[in-house]
């Protein structure tokens, strides 16, 4: 049997119709992510087995060129030993808001095999259901980590050597998170849209996963980068994805350049928001569905 989708708009719905989808859609999805609660809790705790290394590991580097604590203690990139180590655990919650795994390859898998199809003959919008299945699994995600991430950061108090930021600072790190999440979200899901073009994104997206886990400063703050290679990556998206969080609760965004930072983050939030959306309109024009 011969099956040409052809996209139409759904109908429009009420502000109140449309709520209850949305609310149906998230509890749905928020249910399938809980249905194998020891498993995704135990994947969720073994996440944080790592900070045991990453701070042997820092204090390691910082004592081979100098001392890792004191009054001569070493500094990199204006970090210190007590400094990384908090840096660490914030751009772990950072990147546990941004990052996307699944997201690119499953979209570019439901359009090779057909499964597109749904979306474009049911009233339910193929990125706002994405969305709301991943804001789902962050909800998930928190609902076991809060506590493992409560005592993480009280038994690792001590290097947070600043102490706890202003109020106006505290809703600028709130606010880089959420930001931080949408661009992670409609960057991986653009990335996903390219299936409509090719029939695999994999090798595409192995790349874009390589440049991000360096560029976004997952693996180290990226002023310890030279002057003019740093001067180019703050120019790119990806350090809002887990450097700039940290560097804001940290203090290291001065006060004043603090707004234009959020703004130039809102800028690209909107960028790709649009990249997005055109991506998948244009997509959906030239997709043809086969079979029943």
């Amino acid at each position: 049997m011969l099956f040409s989708v052809i996209a139409t708009a759904p109908p429009r719905f009420g502000l109140r119709q449309r709520l209850s989808l949305w609310r149906t859609i998230l509890a749905t999805a928020l249910g399938e992510r809980l249905v194998y609660r020891g498993d995704f809790a135990l994947g969720t705790l073994m996440r944080f087995l790592p900070i045991i290394t990453q701070i042997f590991l820092w204090y390691a580097v910082f004592d081979s060129i100098g001392e890792a604590e004191g009054e001569d203690a070493a500094s990199i990139g204006g970090f210190g030993f007590r400094e990384i180590v908090a840096y660490y655990l914030l751009t772990m919650i950072a990147r546990a808001f941004s990052s996307m795994p699944g997201l690119a390859s499953g979209i570019a898998k439901e359009i090779r095999e057909g499964e597109i199809k749904r979306y474009l003959i049911q009233p339910v919008d193929l990125i706002g259901f994405l969305l709301l299945t991943r804001i789902a699994h962050k909800l998930a995600y928190y609902a076991v980590a809060t506590l493992p991430f409560a005592l993480v950061f009280y038994l690792c108090r001590g290097y947070f050597v600043s102490g706890w930021p202003s109020p106006s600072i505290v809703i600028a790190f709130i606010g880089s998170l959420v930001m931080g999440f949408l661009i992670g979200f409609f960057l991986e899901a653009a990335i996903g849209m390219i299936g409509f073009w090719f029939l695999e994104v994999s090798s595409l997206l192995f790349v874009y996963m390589l440049f991000s886990f360096f560029l976004s400063g997952h693996m180290f703050p990226l002023s310890m980068l030279p002057p003019g290679i740093e001067t180019f990556v703050n120019f790119l998206p990806f350090k809002y994805l887990a450097y700039f969080p940290a560097a804001v609760f940290l203090g290291k965004v001065p006060e004043d350049e603090l707004p234009i930072e959020m703004a130039i983050e809102a800028a690209w939030l909107a960028f790709f928001i649009i990249v997005c959306r055109v991506a998948y309109a244009r997509g959906v024009r030239r997709y043809s569905g086969f079979g029943g």
